[in-house]
């Protein structure tokens, strides 16, 4: 089993893989600013109140001994800047904790996905402008942890949709194209979602790379 450090775990998919990780034994910490918003708290979950998550030498000593950080942090339209401020702070941190740091995966955003060879989803003339910031900004961090190799990372974007609903186990994935259905429809629930990137903590596949899961 994995000792999984869980950034941004009161989010719905950072709280989706924190249940995932727990119902399958694993040992996971979920770092977060305010513990009183995680809730009701399974007993088995540590928790590691942390009020800066973009100071470097705070995120070593938080994820010290952990073999997977996940980062489900957001800026949900607020603040844009905290995809390729989070992504500095952590490829600095794990190179502070040299071969022993964790692997890190990041939770990040379907819009660079290609619908077509050199066409993204962010291209598209109907592309919603609310999510445009965002949807540039993890862009940019994706291709900025695409300079990195000494840290291992994996980059995980969602479907098109995603949402709550429920865990079925199902699920497709790709590297970097968008993942459709028959109808053309690119979805997935929290909880499928939680449950691909758990399997890919049990069984690596994307180190050094992103990949994408959608709804089958």
């Amino acid at each position: 089993m994995a000792k999984i450090a869980v950034v941004g775990a009161t989010g719905n998919i950072g709280g989706s893989i924190v249940r995932e990780a727990l119902n399958r034994g694993h040992e996971v910490t979920a770092v977060v600013r305010d513990p009183a918003k995680l809730g009701d708290r399974p007993e088995a979950l540590e928790v590691a109140a942390v009020t800066d998550v973009f100071d470097p030498k705070t995120i070593t000593e938080t994820v010290r001994g952990h073999d997977v950080v996940v980062s489900a942090l957001g800026g949900a339209g607020k603040d844009a800047g905290v995809y390729q401020r989070a992504a500095e702070t952590y490829v600095e941190a794990l190179r502070g904790l040299g071969d022993e740091a964790p692997r890190l995966i990041v939770v990040g955003g379907a819009g660079s996905l290609e619908i077509a060879p050199g066409k993204r989803l962010l291209d598209l003339p109907d592309f919603p402008e609310a999510y445009r910031p965002d949807a540039t900004a993890q862009g940019e961090a994706l291709a900025y942890y695409r300079t990195v190799s000494d840290v291992k990372w994996t980059y995980f974007s969602p479907a098109a949709e995603i949402g709550p609903g429920t865990r079925t186990g199902g699920y497709r994935t790709d590297a970097d194209r968008l993942v459709t259905d028959a109808a053309g429809d690119s979805r997935i629930s929290y909880e499928d979602y939680a449950a691909a990137l758990v399997d890919e903590i049990e069984n690596p596949r994307y180190i050094g790379a992103r990949f994408t899961a959608a709804a089958v």
